[in-house]
């Protein structure tokens, strides 16, 4: 099955059965859902999250409740840049400095309140969550279809600051946990949870990819995200 029509029936669904939140259309993102809190305090049942304490998380607005809510816990949290565009293409959200969390772990606070690091600067990333568009009980997911999420996965693996026990959550709607099946690639990063309202699902994947495919690249995608070009260069 191609990705982009699951999208869209995604989409489609969360909007027609009134179950999409702000940021409306759901459509071209990763989608806002209603028991999104809900479902971040699930995660917060887990024990990958008991025992992170940091966490590499994607700046879409479902997961803004699992951002503030690692950030009470006084977990350290990481979002990229976007697009990946500068050398220091990471923002530290710390805790233990920063005064208004809620400000902080959105969108545009985190720019303002967080201090831009490069990955060489970051700890080991002990949780990453993943904002999904859809998903598997077996751990397959689709996000917008940009890319990022597992470009960031492979930067940060290249550094060996993730690696195969490094789990991976997402939280979604149900209406985005699907039976439908879809090719996967290599580069994908599997689910290791999938948290929604209702329900938290273990799904047994095995094997992460092991860092950047740069057969996905062009020479425009290297030139304008600096941090690849170490890698590709072997200066690191």
């Amino acid at each position: 099955m191609d990705k982009q029509p699951l999208r869209e029936r995604v989409w489609d669904e969360l909007e027609d059965e009134g179950e999409a939140r702000f940021p409306f259309p759901p459509h071209g993102r990763i989608p806002n859902f209603a028991g999104a809190d809900r479902a971040a305090e699930r995660l917060a049942e887990t024990d990958a999250w008991r025992t992170a304490e940091t966490v590499k998380a994607n700046p879409d607005a479902p997961q803004l409740p699992v951002r503030r809510a690692a950030l009470r816990a006084g977990k350290t949290v990481y979002m990229a840049v976007p697009r990946l565009r500068d050398e220091r293409c990471f923002l530290e959200l710390d805790p233990g400095v920063l005064d208004d969390y809620d400000a902080a772990t959105t969108v545009s606070g985190s720019s303002d309140h967080g201090r831009q690091v490069g990955p060489d600067a970051m700890p080991d990333i002990d949780l990453v969550v993943s904002g999904s568009v859809a998903v598997s009980e077996s751990g397959a997911r689709v996000g917008k279809g940009e890319g990022f999420s597992d470009l960031e996965w492979a930067v940060l693996r290249e550094l060996g600051l993730v690696d195969d026990g490094t789990p991976v959550a997402t939280t979604v709607h149900e209406l985005q946990v699907r039976e439908e099946d879809w090719a996967t690639d290599a580069h994908d990063v599997p689910l290791d949870l999938v948290i929604t309202p209702e329900r938290t699902v273990e799904t047994g994947s095995v094997g992460k990819p092991k860092g950047i495919d740069w057969s996905l690249l062009s020479e425009t995608d290297i030139d304008e995200m600096p941090v690849l070009g170490r890698f590709r260069d072997g200066s690191d």
